[in-house]
C-alpha cells in the first residue's frame, strides 16, 4: 500500500472537514483498483481493503454519515494466483474483510443483514500471471475482464464478465511474486522468462524468476497508467542481475519512484522465511523524484527524497557498473584461484597426505597446502599434489603419484568439455598454475553476510589457492587494506551481490572496478601499516580462526580497533574524515567510479 495508502492519508489530512473534498476524496477512493498478480491467499489485497476503509470510516465520520454502506467495491481488488485452493483462500478472505470492516464500521446489526448470501462472483483468477494479459484482468477502462477460473463455489468459468463497477479510477500493482534462482526453476518457469525476456537480452538464463513480475508491471504501464510495488528478494539490485534486469525494465520507460533498502523479513510464505528482501516501486517516467526508505539503528523506518533511485538502490546514481578486465584504481592485479578438475586425486585430506607421505617419503616435497573458501575461513588444513612441468619425472617415479595422475588422466579424458579433454594431455597439472613466491593476499569467493569485514587473508609462501577464492600474488601490503576495509565490503555487496544469505565475491566486479583516489607513498605506507596492525591482532589470538575472531559478537576489542584504525586512514584519503554511514560511502564510491571510467567503457549509464 506504499503507493496509495500515503496519498489518502494526506489528502485526508489536508481536506480536515470540509465535506466536499472530503465527498471527492470518498469518490476517488470508490474508483480505485488493487491488482496483486501474485496474491497467493490474498493478503496484501485484504490489508488495502482495510486501509482503505479505515479512510473512508474517517470520512465518513467526519461528514456526519457514520452508519453510511461502504462505497469501496470489493471486487475492485484483482488478484491472480497460479494454485487453485490459495486463489479460493483469497476470495473468502476479501468477504470475510468486508464483514469485519461492517462490523466494525457500521456495527454487526448492518454488517450481518448484508454478509449474506455470499458474493460468488469469481475476481481472484487461478492462473500463470507471467502468461496471462494482465490488462484481460485489469484493463484500463475496466470492461471487457476475462477470467479463467471458477468461482469460490465452483460456478463454470463461462460465468458473466465482471465489470468494475466504477470507471476512470486508479490502477495500483502490489505484490510479493516468488523468489526463484536460475539452479531451481522448473522448465515451465525457465519457458515464462525466455517468453518474457529473450527478445530484450541474450542473459535472460541467470535472472531470478520474480524478475518476470518488473517486466509484466512495466508492460502493463506502458498501456494503463498505474504505479506498482513488489516485494522482492535484494540480489535483482546487485551484481551481474541488476545489469541485466533493469536495462529492460528503464526500456520500457519505467523508474524506480520509491524504493525500501534490504532489510530481513520474515513471513509465512513458503520457501521465503527469513530472506533479505527489497521493496521497489515502479511508475512511467518521468519521475521528478523519489524516496527510499532505510531502517534507523533504532529499527524505526525513515524516508529519504531524492532526485533518482538508481539499479543498486542507491540515491541520485544510475550508473551500472559492469566487469573489467584490468584495474581501474592502478592497484594490484587479483586473479582467480586454481582450477584442479582432479576428481579427488590431486587434493589431500590430511590424512591421505599421512598415508602418502609415509607410503614413500619423496612424495613431501611434491604436496603443498591449498585452501579454497571453506579452508581460508575456518582454518581446516587441505593439501594437494603440485607438480611443476620441470619436476614431472621426479614425481612420477613415485608409484603412488604416478597412479593417482593416471586417474586424473582417465577422468578428463571422460569430460564432455574439449577443454578438459585437452588437461588430459598434462595430468599433472590443475589448469592454472599460479602461486606466490613470498606470499598471497587471498579472498574467498563466498563468505557470510553477518561479518562486519570480508574475510581476507595473507597466505604463507607456496600456500596454493583454489578456484574458490581469488588471489594477489606477492602484492604489496596495502592492498591487504583496502580489501579489509568497511569501503570494500559495501561496495562488493552493491556491486557484485550475494549468493543467498553470503557475499559472491569477484575480481572483474569487486576488485578491479573499486575506486580508489591515486595513492601517494606516505598514503600506502599508513595503509601497510593498518594492515601489519590487523595481521598483528589476529595473531594475539592464535590459533583462532578467521571465522572464529569475526563473529560479530565475539570479535576481539584489539581487532575490531585495528579495523576502526584502517578505516579511519582509507576514508580520510578520500574525503578528509569518515564517512557516517553506509549510503555517503556509496553515493562517494559510485561518483569516484563515474569520474575514472568517464570515456572508457568501463561503466553503463542505464538509458531508456
Amino acid at each position: 500500500m506504499e503507493a496509495v495508502h500515503p496519498i489518502l492519508r494526506a489528502r485526508l489530512n489536508e481536506a480536515d472537514d470540509n465535506a466536499r473534498m472530503l465527498l471527492n476524496l470518498r469518490k476517488r477512493m470508490a474508483r480505485i483498483r488493487v491488482f496483486d498478480p501474485a496474491c497467493g491467499s490474498g493478503n496484501f489485497l485484504v490489508i488495502a481493503y482495510k486501509e482503505m476503509r479505515a479512510i473512508e470510516a474517517e470520512i465518513n465520520n467526519r461528514r456526519g454519515e457514520a452508519d453510511r454502506p461502504s462505497e469501496i467495491p470489493l471486487t475492485n481488488f484483482r488478484g491472480i494466483e497460479l494454485r487453485d485452493f490459495p486463489a479460493e483462500i483469497a476470495r473468502l478472505a476479501l468477504i470475510i474483510a468486508e464483514f469485519q470492516c461492517d462490523v466494525l464500521y457500521r456495527g454487526q446489526k448492518l454488517a450481518l443483514a448484508e454478509f449474506l448470501p455470499l458474493n460468488a462472483e469469481n475476481w481472484i483468477t487461478c492462473d500463470n500471471a507471467l502468461r496471462l494479459d494482465w490488462l484481460s484482468i485489469c484493463p484500463p477502462s475496466g470492461t471487457m475482464v476475462k477470467h479463467s477460473a471458477d468461482d469460490l463455489f465452483h460456478t463454470p468459468s463461462d460465468q458473466p464478465q465482471i465489470d468494475f463497477e466504477n470507471e476512470g479510477g486508479e490502477t495500483y500493482i502490489c505484490g510479493n511474486p516468488p523468489y526463484v534462482w536460475t539452479n531451481d526453476q522448473t522448465k515451465e518457469q525457465k519457458a515464462d522468462l525466455q517468453r518474457l525476456f529473450s527478445s530484450h537480452t541474450t542473459a535472460w538464463r541467470t535472472l531470478n524468476y520474480v524478475s518476470g513480475w518488473f517486466l509484466k508491471l512495466a508492460q502493463y504501464g506502458l498501456v494503463c497508467k498505474c504505479s506498482g510495488a513488489f516485494v522482492a528478494i535484494n540480489t535483482i539490485c546487485q551484481g551481474q542481475h541488476a545489469t541485466i534486469l533493469w536495462p529492460v525494465i528503464y526500456k520500457h520507460k519505467h523508474r524506480i519512484a520509491f524504493a525500501h533498502e534490504p532489510f530481513k523479513w520474515d513471513n509465512l510464505a513458503s520457501n521465503n522465511a527469513g530472506v533479505t528482501v527489497v521493496i521497489i516501486g515502479l511508475a512511467p517516467e518521468p519521475i521528478l523524484s523519489a524516496t527510499l526508505y532505510a531502517e534507523d539503528p533504532n529499527k524505526e523506518t525513515i524516508a529519504r527524497k531524492v532526485t533518482k533511485i538508481g539499479p543498486y538502490l542507491v540515491p541520485n546514481v544510475d550508473t551500472l557498473v559492469s566487469k573489467n578486465r584490468l584495474q581501474i584504481s592502478s592497484l594490484s592485479e587479483m586473479v582467480r584461484g586454481n582450477m584442479p578438475y582432479e576428481g579427488g586425486y590431486l587434493l589431500l585430506s590430511s590424512e591421505e597426505k599421512q598415508k602418502l607421505t609415509a607410503c614413500d617419503p619423496r612424495a613431501e616435497k611434491f604436496i603443498k597446502r591449498i585452501s579454497g573458501s571453506a579452508e581460508i575461513i575456518d582454518g581446516k588444513p587441505k593439501y594437494c599434489i603440485w607438480i611443476t612441468d620441470e619436476s614431472l619425472n621426479k614425481a612420477i617415479e613415485i608409484p603412488a603419484i604416478h597412479e593417482r595422475l593416471q586417474h586424473v588422466k582417465a577422468l578428463r579424458l571422460s569430460n564432455n568439455d574439449p577443454n578438459v579433454v585437452a588437461m588430459a594431455e598434462t595430468p599433472h597439472r590443475f589448469r592454472e598454475m599460479n602461486r606466490g613466491i613470498n606470499s598471497t593476499i587471498a579472498m574467498p569467493a563466498v563468505s557470510s553476510e553477518s561479518r562486519l569485514y570480508l574475510p581476507v587473508e595473507l597466505l604463507p609462501p607456496n600456500h596454493i589457492i583454489t578456484n574458490r577464492a581469488y588471489g594477489i600474488y606477492d602484492g604489496e601490503l596495502y592492498n591487504f587494506s583496502i580489501l579489509a576495509s568497511t569501503l570494500h565490503i559495501v561496495w562488493v555487496g552493491t556491486v557484485c551481490g550475494k549468493l543467498e544469505l553470503r557475499y559472491s565475491y569477484t575480481n572483474t566486479l569487486g576488485w578491479n572496478t573499486f575506486p580508489v583516489p591515486k595513492l601517494t607513498d606516505k598514503m600506502k605506507a599508513d595503509l601497510t601499516r593498518c594492515a601489519e596492525d590487523i595481521l598483528l591482532a589476529r595473531e594475539a589470538h592464535f590459533p583462532a580462526t578467521i571465522a572464529e575472531l569475526y563473529d560479530p559478537e565475539k570479535m576481539p576489542a584489539d581487532l575490531r580497533e585495528a579495523h576502526d584504525r584502517n578505516d579511519e586512514v582509507l576514508e580520510r584519503i578520500y574525503i578528509g574524515r569518515c564517512f557516517r554511514n553506509d549510503t555517503e560511502r556509496l553515493e562517494k564510491l559510485f561518483d569516484l567510479y563515474t569520474k575514472m571510467t568517464a570515456g572508457t567503457g568501463s561503466k553503463k549509464k542505464v538509458k531508456a
